[in-house]
This record gives structure tokens, sequence and C-alpha cells, in this order.
């Protein structure tokens, strides 16, 4: 008891998780062999792990319950939260199956926090895993990723403060796995334990199937067998099998909560004026929201119709905008309750706001899994919330055209691959370490396939870190490759520009460096179009080496191995271009149906048995009708005793219905003066 009550002088001495504190005092703990005396400036976290055995149960419960509060503001555990985290700190394998918004991030980052060491968390996407860094920051927490885009002098700093135990949470992907610099560096680390973020990517069934997590199995046996927790949000029961199998998850316990969302209204409507519908919807929403659309030209469309029609409280979101904006973008719409983004996917991951009350997709989702995760971002607070689908034939057959004329041949896949080494002229069994800038308008051309067939093939390479695509708009890099004693042999013209550069781009005299032409034709008032042109005149000379930020450059990470790629390579390919197939034709079937409950669909396709119809998607409100008879005129004469609205308000309003009935009965309500014109659109009551 004495001890207990020591420990807990010491947590109010650390001001129960105020974030990074001096520790002064010296602690020594001889319990289970540890004889050790701590001298340290760090967090409650790191006394935690050595106290633990000591700790009674109810102070444990009161640590774990003190740093929900202080980093994430909760004064209690959602759902089946507490149970996984316990499940980590005991050292056990676990398996989680938590639908978007579930909070799983949390499962990890939090017994992260009261483990020695570092937690490695495997993640597929490197947009999800710098904003989780970037939260975790936010929060005070240490955490770090590590990516084919950081210089080597940044992986080193990461790797010195996972080793002193600074870092709590590393993040890479699974392909680092195989790094032979990553398994070299990591000997020195302590891992706590190992979070399998989206762990569906192991199946070779799941969406979004990535090969490399199947290399997570061997890691752990190689590093003496490190605890893991696996998460995912979206896995069928096939998947589940595959992926407690193929991450060598022992006795592990399954934590599974239901995919029912009760406070989800599921609203699939078939209209080809999609801009109109969605212009009366938001204006029936006050409120926070998302439009998902599929490209990134019609996020700036949309957003652009929708602010002449008077929308100020709506902007466009996509991974082609500068980091600066994303993240202006972000927090503005995080901050408000009444702000409107039509995004493409790129934006949600990771994303936790709970007021959203609508989501509409524009057109349907590649998959049923896709689309589950995307409307699960509404109604987080529990409060009723609407999500809309808009959809129509021509669209379909469109999408099915798009999908089958994006998938090359073959021989067009080896083709692609070959001309873009040679391109760079890199040799076979070469490895270059420079970034290139690539002309996909030039590959196009030289390999005579389409722009869909060769974003998808590049897009593959990226997604298996054979190389590293930057396709979006981003800083540019500058190096000076001769010694600045060399500047003055040259002629003047290109001494007095390489001087500028040096007066005004700091760092450029000792390494490469990230910088914007247009601030620096701001600072040093020239064009930034003469200034590239000056910079590619002394490329070409060897003078300098830059990479153009505004175009698409390609870094090479894996030798030119040609074998592979027709064999290996390919075979894989193939494989994720027919489950792509299949999945858009789960998705066709959803988007189409008119007989089953939207909500029991999405239930069945996760394997949950003897669901029951929600009642409130647009199918059992359609139903409903059907039941006990025609209440289309009822409902009408409803929305327009709240107000005068146009036909368009109308639909939005009773989307369960077809726009074809409610025009017919907004006829016969008008011969039958219950309702009348206001105007030669808008409806009123008589």
């Amino acid at each position: 008891m004495k001890k207990t009550l020591n420990i807990l002088n010491v947590i109010q001495r650390l001001n129960v998780l105020s974030g990074k504190i001096e520790l002064t005092e010296e602690f020594t703990s001889k319990q289970n062999n540890f004889s050790k005396i701590y001298s340290l400036k760090a967090t409650i976290t790191v006394a935690f792990f050595y106290f633990y055995p000591m700790i009674s149960g109810e102070t444990y419960q009161q640590l774990k319950l003190d740093t929900l509060k202080h980093f994430w503001g909760f004064h209690q555990f959602r759902d089946l939260q507490e149970g996984i985290v316990d499940m980590v700190l005991s050292g056990q394998d676990a398996l989680a199956l938590l639908p978007t918004g579930g909070g799983k991030s949390l499962c990890y980052q939090l017994p992260a926090l009261l483990q020695e060491g570092t937690c490695l968390v495997i993640s597929p996407l490197l947009a999800l895993m710098k904003d989780q860094v970037q939260q975790l920051r936010q929060r005070g927490i240490e955490a770090a990723y590590l990516s084919s885009e950081l210089e080597d002098a940044e992986a080193e700093i990461i790797y010195s403060q996972c080793k002193e135990g600074l870092t709590k949470l590393l993040y890479i992907s699974p392909e680092r796995l195989n790094n032979s610099l990553f398994l070299q560096q990591i000997g020195e680390i302590t891992f706590s334990f190992i979070a399998v973020d989206e762990a569906h990517c192991i199946s070779e069934w799941g969406q979004d199937f990535r090969p490399s997590y199947q290399n997570i199995k061997s890691f752990r046996e190689q590093f003496r067998d490190i605890p893991c927790l696996a998460l995912t949000a979206t896995a069928t029961p096939k998947v589940l099998v595959e992926i407690q199998e193929k991450l060598g998850l022992k006795n592990a316990k399954i934590f599974r909560k239901s995919f029912k969302r009760d406070n989800l209204n599921i609203i699939i409507n078939k209209t080809s004026d999609k801009y109109s519908y969605i212009e009366n919807l938001i204006a029936q929403h006050y409120h926070t929201g998302i439009i998902y659309t599929r490209t990134r030209k019609e996020t700036e469309e949309l957003t652009q119709y929708l602010r002449h029609r008077g929308f100020n409280n709506v902007d466009f979101f996509h991974a082609g905008l500068s980091a600066k904006e994303k993240n202006r973008k972000q927090k503005q719409w995080l901050d408000s309750d009444q702000h409107i983004l039509v995004s493409t996917n790129a934006f949600g991951m990771g994303i936790d706001k709970d007021n959203v009350r609508f989501v509409v997709h524009l057109s349907p989702s590649a998959s049923v899994e896709n689309y589950y995760q995307e409307i699960g971002r509404a109604g987080r607070d529990g409060e009723q919330s609407y999500v809309y689908m808009l959809w129509n034939e021509q669209e379909l057959t469109n999408f099915d055209k798009i999908l089958s004329h994006q998938i090359p041949t073959k021989k067009e896949f080896t083709k692609m691959i070959s001309l873009l080494y040679s391109m760079f002229q890199v040799a076979e069994g070469e490895l270059p370490e420079q970034s290139f800038q690539l002309r996909i308008d030039l590959l196009k051309k030289l390999s005579q396939c389409s722009g869909a067939k060769i974003k998808n093939v590049l897009n593959y390479l990226h997604n298996q870190e054979l190389i590293f695509l930057n396709d979006y708009k981003s800083l540019s890099t500058l190096e000076l490759k001769i010694h600045p004693g060399e500047i003055e042999q040259l002629p003047s013209k290109d001494a007095y520009f390489l001087e500028l550069l040096l007066r005004n781009l700091a760092g450029l005299s000792s390494g490469k460096i990230h910088f914007s032409e247009v601030n620096l034709g701001h600072k040093i008032h020239i064009d930034p179009l003469i200034i590239k042109e000056r910079i590619r005149e002394l490329k070409s000379r060897g003078v300098l080496e830059y990479i153009d930020g505004s175009l698409a450059s390609v870094r090479f990470l894996a030798s030119r191995n040609s074998l592979w790629i027709e064999n290996k390579y390919w075979q894989l390919f193939e494989h994720i271009q027919r489950n792509k197939i299949q999945k858009w034709e789960e998705m066709k079937f959803f988007t189409t149906d008119v007989h089953y409950c939207k909500m029991k669909l999405i239930l069945s396709y996760f394997g949950e048995k003897n669901v029951k119809n929600c009642g409130q998607c647009s199918v059992c409100k359609q139903q409903e009708v059907q039941v006990f008879g025609n209440m289309i005129s009822h409902n009408i004469l409803k929305v327009l005793q709240e107000k005068p609205s146009t036909i368009e308000e109308i639909v939005v309003q009773l989307s369960f219905h077809k726009r074809e009935e409610i025009l017919e009965h907004l006829i016969d309500l008008l011969d039958a003066e219950k309702i009348k014109m206001q105007d030669f659109r808008t409806y009123m009551l008589a």
C-alpha cells in the first residue's frame, strides 16, 4: 500500500500527464530483477512502465482515464476501446474490427504511451501517416513517420530519437520491413508492440491488397515475436480469417463492433441533374458536411457552381493542394459548424469531427468498403445524420468503360515500365539516387498507351514502393553541384545569378533545399518563369540539380529488374485489377437495387447475420409508402406547411419518392386547389 501511495505522489508531482516534464527525482525499482536508477526528462508514461507491477488495479484504471482525459479530452472509453487497450497492455495479440468512427487509432496510441519503448505502426498510406503524426504532435505526443520522400539526414534523426526512447509511435509502410537499412537501424530500438492499421490490406480478397503486409509475420518472428494489434474498419468474414493466419496472431481475442449505424439515413437517388439536387440539398442542411467526388476537377467545378449560387461556406479539397493549403482548409472545416468541403476521397482519413450532419457522394464509390468508410464520417456524435448518393445509368456505363480502358495488357504494362527506366538511362540492376522530372506526356507518346493506363500503372508502382511518384504541386528542390569557390570561374551572368540564389536561399551552399519560385520571385523582383528558365540552363550544364515542384517527379526505390516486372509484378497487378472490377460490380448492385434495405445490404456484406431492416433508408421509406397507401400528396403538403418550395427542394425533402411521382401529385394538388404557385417555379399552400 505504501508503494502505491508513493507512486501516486510521483504521479501528482508529474501533474498527471502535463506533457513533457522535468523528472528530477531518482527512482529505484528492484521488482522483476530491475535494478536501475532513473533520472529522466520524460512523461509520466516512462515512469508508468517501471511502476506498473506495483500499481493496484484501481490506480491503474485511474491512470488510463487520466491519460485519456489529458491527451484526448475524453472522460471515458467508447464501446470496445478499453478492452482492446487492456489486451495490448497485457502483451497479447488482438484483432479489432471497428467501423469508421469507432476510435481505432486510440486503441494503439494510448497503450503506446503506457509502455516502455516505441510502438511500430504499419500503415498503407503516406497521407494517413502524416495526418496521424501531425495530430499526435498537436496533442503533445512524440510521433514520427519514415517514408521514401525523407532525406537520409531526416531519417537518421528519427532513428536516433527512437533509440533514445523519445518517440512513442513510429509509422512506416509495410514495404519498409524489407528495407535492409531499416532492419539494421532498428536493432537498437525497443519496440513495445506492433499496430497493423488497415489490416485488411493483407488479404488478397480485401480492399486495397498490399502483398508487403504478408512480410509482417516473418518480421515479428525475427524480432522476438513482438505482440501485435491488427485493426481494420472494413473486413468480411473471409478477410478476418486471412488476417489472423497471415499475421500469425496467437490466441488473439477478436473485438468486433456491429457495423450498424442507427443514426444514419441512407438515401440513394437516381438523378441526371446532380448539381441542382445538391444545391437544394445543402440549402436544407445548415450544418457541416462533406461532398465526395471522383476527380480533382469535379471538386473545383462543383465548388465554383455552388459559390455562384451564393453558398460561400463551400470549399474544395484534394491531394493536389499544397500542404499549407490543405492545413488551412482542413482547419477551417474542423473549426466550423456550417462549413462544407467538396473533396476527393483524399479527405477524411484520420479526421475526427463529431458533428458532420451529412455526407454526399456525387457518384458511387469504387467499392462497398470505400462507401461505408466514407459515410461513417457522418454523425459520429450519435445524432441523426444523412448520407446521400447520386447516380444515373449513363454514369454507371461510363465507369464500366473507364475501368476497362485503364487496365493495360501485359505487353503494354512491361513496355511502360521499361520506357520509364530507359527515359532516365537506368540500366538493369541499377538504382539511381536522385529524383527525375517525369514528363507523363512523353511517356504516353512513347508507349502509345492512354493516360488512364499510365496513371494506373504509375500508382501501382508507387503503392508497391518500386518508385516514389510525386504528381501534385509541391516545393521545388535545388542543389548546387559545384563548389562555391568555382562560381567565379563561370561567365559573369551565371555567376551573378548564382550569387543571387545563394544570398536568398538559405542552405543552398551546403546541400539540397526546398523552395518556391514564386516566393523567390517576389523577394528578388524577378518573374518566376524567368527564374525557372535560368535554373534549367544551369542544370543543363551540370551546375545545379533541379526538380520543378509544379511538375511530376519520380524517384526509383528498387533496382531495375525486368524479369520480376514481367512475372511477379505483372501477376500481382493483374490480380489487383480483377479484384477492383469485382468490388465495382458489388457496388453497382448496392447502388441500383430497390428491393433490399441499404443498411441491411451493408451489414450482410460484412458478415453480420439475422439483421433487420433499418426503417429509415430510401428503400425502407419507399416500402413503407407502398404498405400504408399513397402518402405522397400528404408528404408534399407537410413540406409546404414549413415554407414555399420549388420542385427541387420538395424532391430533396421527399427523397424516398420518385421525382416523376411527385410531379404527378403536384398537378393533382393544384387541380384540387390545395396548393398554388407563388411564382413560376415555387409552390405554396392555397
